[in-house]
């Protein structure tokens, strides 16, 4: 066999399994993007219900304190090798909603009419 086909072969090959977060992401990769995403210590967690689609695999993760997590992460297989994101974790059962602006004090600023709009005094 010459370099070309054996090349094209191997690029075949690695494309085909590119974009598949099964192959790409493994137990200990979520593990460790989890405890860094809820800056919480690796022991203190458990991940369950894990499922792959294309390159993103969601999980829920419950720590020992009872706090339930939707989480999720992206693999893939690129030039450099394998690469999986950092992990994305919602709290189960909490809205996340925006906390209202502090309105700044009247006599550090002056409320001019883009802060009136604004809302901001």
């Amino acid at each position: 066999m010459t370099f070309i086909p054996r090349f094209a072969l191997l690029v075949a090959a690695a494309s085909s399994i590119a974009g598949c977060a099964s192959v790409a992401v493994d137990h200990d990769h979520i593990t460790q993007r989890t405890a860094f995403a809820l800056g919480i210590p690796a022991s203190s967690f458990t991940i369950s219900d894990r499922a792959d689609s294309g390159v993103r695999t969601d999980y829920t993760v419950k720590t020992t304190t009872g706090k339930q997590y939707a989480c999720y992460v992206t693999g893939s297989f690129g030039i450099t090798g394998r690469v999986v994101s950092d992990a994305i974790c919602s709290e189960v059962g909490k809205t996340s909603s925006p906390k209202p602006a502090a309105k700044p004090a009247a006599s550090s600023q002056s409320c001019n009419a883009l802060l009136k709009a604004a809302g901001k005094c």
